[in-house]
């Protein structure tokens, strides 16, 4: 009976030299793929962490320089942001905070470029549609109202429409084409939350053009259309 069993055991034992001598080296390098794999996650994640960590404390020295509102310091700061972490959440918010402070110190090219570079760079379609509204203001404050057109001709999520139909109002009623004008504000006033204050502002730039929003739908209510 130990015979027996001892046979069997050498059958198995041959068996599995048979399969490793097989197939050994692929496993191997299988476990080998796997666990570098399992290094390069681990190490990007360490990698996310430690960018992310970085790129909040310079954060805070973009808010700092734009408080100070010292362009030179603003240009450097945001410069920097942009290139050791121009693909984080918080150079997309630099952009935007120290843009904001070069229009209010006057610096528009500085502020165009800030806002260009969010447009064209950022892979969040809200930032992106941001930017693209404040960068048609700008345009709109130099007179370059085909410009400002163009950008809202473009692409943007469904929760813009409004506020996007809305700017268009703006640079088409600036341009003196009062009818399309209207038609825009129109269109931002139905599609803006009626709890909002600005949907409000849009129905004052209505009333401001000879149309009373408020009187056309309290009429569609009584008679039914």
């Amino acid at each position: 009976m130990a015979n027996q069993l001892d046979l069997e055991e050498q059958e198995q034992l041959d068996q599995i030299k048979h399969f490793w001598k097989q197939y050994g080296n692929a496993i191997t390098w299988a476990l080998i793929v796997v666990l570098a794999a399992f290094a390069s996650w681990n190490f990007y994640q360490y990698w996310q962490r430690s960018q992310s960590s970085q790129a909040a404390a310079l954060f805070d020295e973009v808010e700092r320089s734009v408080q100070s509102a010292d362009p030179a310091k603003m240009d450097r700061v945001f410069a920097e942001m942009k290139d050791r972490f121009g693909s984080t959440i918080y150079a997309q918010q630099s952009a935007l905070l120290v843009a904001r402070q070069y229009v209010e110190i006057g610096k528009l090219d500085a502020a165009k470029s800030a806002l260009s570079w969010v447009a064209e760079q950022s892979s969040d379609t809200g930032y992106q549609s941001l930017a693209k509204l404040r960068l048609a203001a700008i345009m709109m404050e130099v007179k370059n109202f085909d410009g400002a057109l163009g950008l809202m001709n473009g692409s943007f999520p469904a929760s813009f429409e409004g506020l996007v139909a809305d700017r268009k109002g703006d640079i088409l009623a600036l341009k003196g084409d009062k009818v399309a004008g209207v038609v825009e504000y129109e269109k931002a006033y139905r599609l803006l939350d009626v709890r909002t204050e600005y949907r409000r502002l849009v129905e004052v730039k209505l009333n401001a053009m000879g149309v009373d929003v408020q009187g056309r739908e309290q009429v569609a209510v009584a008679t039914g259309k």
